[in-house]
């Protein structure tokens, strides 16, 4: 699977319930590694989902899996790929091992060896002690981890998890966190992770899908989206700042502006001092009343996509 340069693949693709169109022409190539598909509510990352696993027809283009076409080989991509959909799907009466298998068996695996996995996974996802209980008495943190192991069973080559964290306290949500980490970066399966939790992306993901609007507002690599500490500054004052965003422009560094003054994004160089030997050269001309570190997080990224 190293060998694949794009782990989803789309061109045109366009989907539509009835007269409503919820996807609208996304061209769209996911590379190996790990993705976070963010979006607005309604913005298309679950219609977006179910198209390219074949669940529904696709009105209009095509969706690659795995090099696999969703249309005519969806049965195929679903035995190479693991879902944890967002909500519950187990049986009552059942315990985790048996659930778990079964969902192996689902798949193609022979009982006996569904069986001896599900228990290797249920003890990776740390249900290893719970695995013979009732599901009925599962918290909301273990049914998540549970939906996990049903997705590892089989080995699959590309894991999709759809708001994997919903309604977990803090150390259950890190405890996902960190699977899903470690499946990724440790145990070499592709990832892609739908949520409304910018976050878990920032933590867990290479790079970022937005869709907005049906559409594929922004795709970059994640660490874009967290610029080194100690190069991006927020600067306000009185004087010409016209000429100060000139001069630090002619320097080689990168200015926006902000409603009340710039942001400096320094280039080559770390702390202030860049900007305050501009700011000495000015004189008179310029006085500087606020000078502080910004972060430009992934949410400052994604609410320029979906504006």
């Amino acid at each position: 699977m190293n060998a694949l340069r794009s782990i989803i693949r789309t061109r045109g693709l366009v989907q539509a319930y009835g007269p409503k169109i919820v996807l609208r022409g996304i061209d769209l190539d996911v590379p190996p590694g790990a993705s976070g598909l963010l979006g607005p509510n309604g913005a298309g990352k679950s219609s977006f989902l179910r198209s390219i696993l074949g669940l529904v027809p696709i009105r209009e283009g095509r969706a690659e899996v795995l090099g696999l076409d969703s249309q005519r080989d969806a049965l195929a991509i679903r035995r190479r790929i693991g879902l944890v959909p967002e909500s519950d799907c187990l049986v009552p009466g059942m315990n985790a091992v048996e659930m778990t298998a079964y969902c192996g068996q689902l798949v193609g695996m022979a009982r006996d060896d569904a069986l001896e996995r599900a228990h290797q996974v249920l003890y990776y996802v740390g249900l290893g002690e719970a695995r013979y209980r009732d599901l009925g008495g599962y918290s909301q943190g273990m049914k998540q981890r549970l939906k996990l192991a049903q997705a590892l069973v089989h080995d699959p080559d590309l894991l999709l998890l759809d708001e994997p964290t919903n309604g977990m306290d803090p150390p259950g949500r890190e405890a996902i966190l960190e699977l899903i980490r470690d499946v990724s970066r440790n145990k070499g399966l592709h990832v892609i992770l739908s949520t409304h939790l910018l976050p878990d992306v920032e933590e867990t993901c290479d790079q970022v899908i937005v869709l907005h609007e049906g559409r594929v507002a922004e795709t970059r690599p994640v660490a874009k989206s967290i610029i080194e500490a100690g190069r991006v500054f927020d600067v306000a004052g009185r004087g010409d700042f016209d000429r100060l965003r000139q001069l630090l422009m002619d320097a080689g560094h990168s200015v926006e502006d902000r409603d009340d003054g710039l942001r400096v994004t320094l280039n080559g160089a770390l702390g202030v001092e860049p900007i305050l030997q501009v700011a000495e050269s000015m004189g008179e001309e310029l006085e500087l009343r606020h000078l502080v570190e910004a972060g430009h997080s992934l949410q400052d990224s994604f609410m320029e996509a979906v504006r």
